[in-house]
């Protein structure tokens, strides 16, 4: 799995001009799945991601991660992450996982950031063309792949 994690002060999706989600202060959330990608992998990163100390503390230093500023999630998926661009100018997206293992595991990314969160996860629509508005915040832009667990 990758993940581009933006720290924003607001971010909103829109699916046929109709909000599916937005959120205030905290993250918004791009994931992509690929076909080897597994549970263990998924729990991992909404650990890591729930657990990001990015937030200023009351000297200005990142020591604060989302629950400790009652920071929200705004979740979308998004398949282009596992591009390959090596060859050509057209990349190839062979890496993603097909919908039918990259729904459910979307699926449950929402509910284990629930549970870890104890609130609701704001999401866009799997395979939609989505309109995402954020303002990112610092800029804080942080990117995790499962397979490169640093």
């Amino acid at each position: 799995m990758r993940a581009v994690i933006q720290r924003v002060s607001e971010a909103s999706c829109k699916v046929d001009g109709n909000i599916t989600g937005e959120i205030g202060i905290g993250f918004l959330v791009l994931v992509g799945i690929e076909d080897a990608d597994t549970d263990e992998d998924l729990q991992w990163l909404a650990q890591k991601i729930t657990g990001l100390r990015v937030f200023s503390d009351e000297n200005g230093l990142m020591n604060k991660a989302l629950a400790d500023i009652n920071g929200d999630i705004l979740l979308i998926s998004q398949f282009t992450l596992f591009a390959q661009t090596k060859k050509g100018n057209r990349p190839s997206f062979i890496r993603a996982a097909r919908p039918d293992k990259a729904i459910p595991m979307y699926e449950q990314m929402i509910k284990t950031l629930e549970t870890i969160l104890g609130k609701k996860t704001a999401t866009g629509i799997f395979g939609a063309d989505m309109k995402v508005s954020l303002v990112n915040d610092g800029p804080v832009t942080i990117t995790i792949d499962t397979n490169n667990r640093e």
